[in-house]
């Protein structure tokens, strides 16, 4: 797969895998050929001689405030999978607060264009629009986001991501004819995940790039010391609530923006971020809570939080009672 960097408050999948010492997200034709063939999968870059333009254009967005310029959305995201000469290709596209777009018409035309040219491509291409008004899971940052990301591997991710993973790639095997339904393709994403046969990928594939041995297994092993192999923030700090009842909702766009400003994502073109800065989310939707109980742990270095940081962080945790309602639509392919 062909991925890119954080744009905006959004994260990158290339700084979060980069989160991992040794991770080599830059490889050659040559290499990617040889790590398909004997991993079966990678995660790389744009190159100068793969999507070139792509990488260009991406980190120009950034700067010219056109992240959400819906044809070259469409133009970066569809470029890199034609040059991949895909057959089948699934998309999750994000709608809310937290997301590029914030309401699901707007998304869903993002996600017809995206489905359209990706068949014009002649891949068999589909499209899952699913809510982003709250954090997916229970991490915001890459470190953390890479140490959920390995929890779920082992079968111990939450259930909206579960949610998500198996919905994808279980659209993904009905499209190629692995399976004759959904719900079948589901259930066997769920299978290789508690099974353990993903992880294993998953391994496979770090060590093909560059990550040494030792690190992979220590990352992968059941009872992972996480922090001995990825940064660790220096400071922590716990948020309380401050009221009684049910958690309604947590701003995601809100979690982002301050976490961006901390130092988990850039600002420009080529800024480096700060693996380790990143919030854990102690609660779920729909939990009940006690007034004075922890629902983030803030994971900080330099700068510090200011007071207006903290007070928006604090504002983004909403109490009621309310249905959330993860994936709302899936398009087929044309």
């Amino acid at each position: 797969m062909i991925s890119g960097r954080g744009l905006a408050h959004t994260g990158g999948t290339l700084d979060k895998l980069e989160s991992i010492p040794g991770f080599n997200i830059h490889q050659s034709a040559a290499q990617i050929l040889e790590i398909l063939g004997s991993v079966g999968c990678c995660i790389v870059g744009q190159t100068e001689t793969l999507v070139p333009a792509d990488r260009v254009l991406y980190n120009m967005r950034d700067a010219t405030s056109t992240v959400d310029s819906l044809p070259l959305i469409t133009a970066s995201i569809v470029s890199k999978k034609g040059a991949e000469s895909l057959s089948a290709l699934v998309l999750d596209v994000k709608f809310g607060r937290a997301a590029l777009y914030k309401d699901l018409d707007s998304a869903r035309e993002l996600a017809q264009s995206l489905v359209h040219a990706g068949n014009l491509l002649g891949m068999r291409t589909a499209a899952v629009l699913s809510c982003m008004d709250a954090v997916i899971g229970r991490c915001v940052g890459n470190s953390l986001e890479v140490m959920e990301s390995l929890e779920t591997l082992k079968g111990r991710g939450p259930e909206d991501l579960m949610e998500l993973i198996t919905t994808l790639g279980g659209l993904l095997l009905r499209m190629t004819g692995s399976v004759s339904d959904l719900s079948e393709g589901r259930r066997k994403i769920s299978d290789v995940v508690i099974g353990g046969a993903a992880l294993s990928k998953f391994q496979a594939m770090m060590e093909a790039q560059g990550v040494a041995n030792e690190t992979a297994r220590s990352l992968c092993s059941a009872h992972s010391d996480y922090h001995s192999v990825l940064r660790k923030a220096e400071h922590q700090m716990e948020l309380k609530t401050l009221t009684d009842g049910e958690v309604l909702e947590v701003d995601g766009l809100a979690l982002a923006e301050v976490l961006h400003k901390l130092g988990a994502g850039r600002s420009k073109v080529g800024e480096p971020v700060n693996h380790s800065v990143g919030a854990e989310l102690l609660v779920s939707l729909g939990q009940r809570v006690s007034e004075g109980a922890s629902w983030l742990r803030l994971h900080f270095e330099t700068p510090r939080p200011t007071a207006d940081q903290i007070a928006r962080l604090q504002g983004a945790l909403t109490v009621g009672s309310n249905t959330h309602i993860l994936v709302r639509e899936i398009l087929p392919p044309q």
